[in-house]
C-alpha cells in the first residue's frame, strides 16, 4: 500500500546510518517492526503480580508423568 508521510529527513538518515539498512523503505519498516515489538513486550509488564506462585509445585516431578 502506497503512503505518503511528511518524515524528519534528519531523523531519517540518522535512522539509515544506525539501522543498517539500505532503503528508506526498509529503515522505516525495520523501525515499525521494532516499535510494535516494544510495545506488545511492554504489556508483559501489566502481568506482574497477577500471578500466584505455588512455591511447592515441582515441575521436575510433572515432567516425568
Amino acid at each position: 500500500m502506497a503512503t505518503n508521510l511528511a518524515i524528519d529527513p534528519e531523523l531519517l538518515d540518522h535512522a539509515l546510518r544506525v539501522g543498517g539498512e539500505h532503503t528508506k523503505k526498509a529503515t522505516v519498516t525495520r523501525a515499525l517492526e521494532e516499535f510494535i515489538a516494544r510495545r506488545e513486550q511492554a504489556r508483559i509488564l501489566d502481568l506482574i503480580g497477577a500471578v500466584e506462585w505455588d512455591l511447592e509445585f515441582d515441575y521436575k516431578a510433572e515432567r516425568s508423568r
